[in-house]
């Protein structure tokens, strides 16, 4: 194959683009994980995390993908048996699930069609008819990578409130924190969970979770196994700048420099600016007359668009020759979406340029690929962007 001039188009919702600072920073010498200089570098990312979670309580930095953070939030504040309550909104809230019931948990999966996020009245009700208090824990995927849809955390909390349950509240921020509107603390959230390299714009390997206080007390009484992932240990170690393991030092460099990045341009500009990329992308994508996977516009993700492919199948070879042609990664359908959608990612190091660049090339793709269209979806999203 011929060597691809210009630069790859990484368009999948993760990993998403590492800035050229943040490659810089994850270039640096590695230092003495137990000297000064790096009890300062930890001690700055403690602080900065805590901004971008919207935080006065800890966050926990492990070196682990999210999927790691997942079972870290489950094992610090469950016990064997303990139900909980989770929702199918798509292959990474069912990976959730799988992952609760492999740890010996029951879990209520409520069904969904991986087309909306989570009904916050249907929460209400589970939790008002659970008069037992069974249910230990409510675990929601903020924003589904795989479907493109957003769940609303601050009304789901105030449906826990209304049927004043005690449940643990826990959600998975993987995609959307660094780039959708999220408040730990406000929102009421227990644990969060995310991970690097999404909106924090920084390569796979660092996962988080933040923790409340009233997660931080059931932690003490929590019967699930736990050795690596267990936070007492490594909250200990935080407190004076060093960790209980090796840490991952470049990434923690890198994710300094992240979190500087983020706020300079601002946590409000950040949300504004991914709103603005996903509704010109929805633009285009009604131009062109293909269908949204996510059928709730109060529950659009902005941060990335999934397609269904007309006759719901076929995405793959489209996507394969949007690779060879324009040397652009759109990201595939996962489960039961395999080859019955795509993704378009529009988020974290990502400019008006760069949303035109990735447009033009999903638009050109169509042609190539024989895919049914309306032309135009780039000027639609261009006049868009240059107006709003």
């Amino acid at each position: 194959m011929a060597y691809p001039t210009g630069r790859h188009f990484l368009q999948i919702p993760g990993p998403t683009n590492v800035p050229e600072q943040v490659l810089r920073a994850l270039a640096k010498p590695t230092i003495d994980h137990r000297g000064p200089e790096f009890k300062a570098l930890a001690l700055e990312v403690f602080a900065g995390c805590k901004r971008v979670f919207k935080t006065e309580n800890q966050v926990v930095i492990y070196a682990s993908s999210g999927t790691g953070a997942w079972e870290a939030s489950l094992v610090n504040t469950l016990s064997p048996g303990d139900k909980v309550l989770m929702f199918e909104t798509g292959h990474f809230a069912t990976l959730w699930k799988n992952m609760a019931l492999r740890l010996g948990l029951e879990v209520d999966f409520v069904p969904g069609d991986w087309r909306r996020g989570v009904d916050p009245a249907v929460v209400e009700t589970k939790l008002a008819e659970d008069r037992g208090r069974r249910i230990k824990s409510v675990n929601v995927v903020h924003n589904e990578t795989s479907t493109g849809c957003l769940s609303r955390i601050a009304e789901i909390r105030k449906a826990i409130d209304r049927a004043g349950h005690p449940a643990l509240f826990m959600v998975d921020t993987i995609s959307s924190l660094g780039s959708v509107d999220y408040r730990h603390d406000e929102w009421g959230v227990d644990v969060t969970v995310s991970c690097s390299q999404k909106g924090l714009m920084l390569p796979p390997g660092l996962g988080f979770n933040a923790i409340s206080a009233k997660a931080l007390a059931a932690s003490q009484n929590a019967r699930l196994p736990r050795s690596y992932w267990a936070w007492d240990e490594i909250l200990a170690a935080n407190k004076t700048g060093f960790f209980h393991s090796s840490p991952a030092t470049n990434l923690l460099y890198g994710l300094r420099e992240a979190l500087r990045l983020l706020e300079e341009e601002g946590l409000e500009n950040i949300v504004a600016r991914h709103s603005r990329h996903g509704e010109a992308t929805r633009r285009a994508l009604k131009v062109w007359g293909l269908e949204n996977l996510c059928l709730e516009p109060k529950e659009y993700s902005p941060i990335l668009t999934t397609v269904v492919m007309p006759g719901n199948t076929g995405a793959d070879r489209y996507r394969g020759v949007v690779l060879e042609k324009f040397n652009m990664s759109l990201g595939s359908g996962l489960g039961q979406l395999k080859d019955r959608v795509f993704r378009i990612g529009h988020l974290g190091e990502f400019n008006d340029l760069s949303l035109v660049g990735t447009l033009g090339g999903v638009e050109m793709g169509f042609s190539l690929a024989g895919v049914p269209h309306t032309k135009g979806g780039v000027a639609a999203a261009m006049e868009y962007l240059a107006g709003a």
